[in-house]
């Protein structure tokens, strides 16, 4: 059976060439003594957006690891797929993100509500999860709420779970159940019974992505209260561990963080939590390898920063279209974004320090890097002319994409010094 590792990281390439420099990170983790296993990820939204098949991502993943002659297990992510969009994915692919989200809310059949909390009902009342300093006052009408919220949900899961199975073979691929691009977090209580559903369905899940309080925005830190995230972290934490006893799910299921990646104000505290606690984490660093190859191509200078210059100029022309897609996580204040006349005359280090997340720099534009996050479709739009400057400015772009994962991303969770 494929087993995914203790810590896991999402490498997320929109333009499959930057495998090396990902793996390389991955390689100078292990060298502090922290493994961590690869899994390349790409959505179906940004294949269709780019123009890719899923099988350029095996091919990248297949390609950067047999040049750095990585013999340690590695993962293809089919990414926030569903019913509709697996099927490209399945040959391909051997991990595979399900997304419910666009299923949470819809009311599952009479019957199966019915059959779900005949066996529900005896956790009404105090709900007690070891580690948990404050039990959970569980009511009938509370039990009732979330299964008509989430069942439905459930069985969308193990119907493209059985699609997946039935192709590949049982414990041929990793499971993920993602619901964390939704308007409101899902509470710890809730967890537990959604996992209860999981388990029931017979989903062998290794990783649960929730949706957690807070802004998760693409490519920007943490909006919120840390020691709130905390708190319910660590609390998600303790019911995932109970969950595993009580309904029998694969003892390494582990909480999955899609946090759009640079979620540096808990980092730290993700980290430490996950060792205070022995468990195990899969973070996904989104798309923020694309604006490393931004920021990699603006310190190259001549052309290559004149292309991104151009990339950003044709983005706040088309900012509406752009950012339709991702309502959910960007929040960008267009009177905080600089002109186009402003940047016209940024040198090199001007337009990388504005986009580059550095905290305290008083460069970094926020507004900016969101807005660059979501405008890959432009580059995708001059294909031969973006992959032309990658080649060519590589030891400058791979730098910066190994010291966005290894420094900024690995060394913060993990307390490397």
């Amino acid at each position: 059976m494929k087993t995914l590792g203790k810590y896991s990281f999402g490498l997320g390439d929109r333009f499959g060439h930057q495998g090396t420099a990902q793996l390389k990170a991955i390689t100078e983790a292990s060298k502090h003594g922290i493994e961590i296993t690869p899994v390349w990820n790409k959505s179906n939204r940004e294949h269709m957006t780019i123009g890719t098949q899923p099988s350029d991502v095996r091919t990248e993943a297949d390609h950067a690891t047999k040049k750095a002659g990585f013999l340690k297990e590695y993962f293809v992510d089919a990414d926030h797929i569903n019913f509709d969009t697996v099927d490209r994915f399945i040959d391909s692919s051997d991990f595979f993100t399900i997304d419910v989200a666009s299923y949470i809310g819809s009311k599952a059949d009479d019957n199966e509500i019915k059959e779900f909390l005949s066996g529900a009902l005896k956790y009404e009342g105090e709900l007690k999860i070891p580690g948990i300093a404050r039990s959970f006052n569980i009511s009938k009408q509370q039990i009732i709420n979330i299964t008509e919220k989430y069942l439905f949900a459930a069985l969308k899961a193990w119907d493209i779970y059985r699609k997946i199975e039935k192709a590949k073979g049982r414990g041929n691929f990793i499971t993920e159940v993602s619901m964390d691009e939704v308007p409101e977090p899902q509470t710890p209580a809730e967890l537990f019974f959604i996992l209860r559903m999981l388990a029931l369905e017979n989903i062998p899940v290794q990783t649960i992505a929730p949706k957690f309080s807070g802004r998760f925005n693409k490519g920007v830190d943490y909006v919120g209260d840390p020691q709130a995230f905390n708190l319910e972290f660590e609390s998600d934490l303790k019911v995932i561990d109970y969950a595993v006893r009580e309904f029998g799910l694969p003892e390494n299921l582990k909480m999955s963080i899609h946090s759009g990646s640079d979620k540096f104000a808990i980092y730290p505290s993700i980290g430490s939590i996950v060792r205070k606690f022995n468990k195990g984490i899969h973070i996904k660093t989104a798309g923020t390898t694309w604006l490393e190859e931004v920021i990699g191509l603006a310190v190259s200078g001549g052309e290559a920063l004149d292309f991104v210059k151009e990339i950003y100029f044709e983005s706040l022309d088309m900012i509406e279209e752009l950012c339709a897609p991702y309502a959910d996580v960007i929040d960008i204040r267009i009177s905080h974004l600089p002109s186009k006349k402003e940047v016209a005359v940024w040198n090199q280090e001007r337009f990388a320090a504005a986009i580059r997340h550095i905290p305290g720099n008083s460069n970094y534009n926020p507004d900016m890097r969101q807005l660059l996050h979501v405008a890959y479709k432009l580059a995708a739009h001059k294909m031969d002319t973006y992959f032309s400057l990658l080649d060519k400015y590589e030891d400058k772009v791979s730098e910066s994409v190994y010291e966005n994962i290894f420094s900024r991303h690995i060394c913060r969770l993990f307390d490397i010094k």
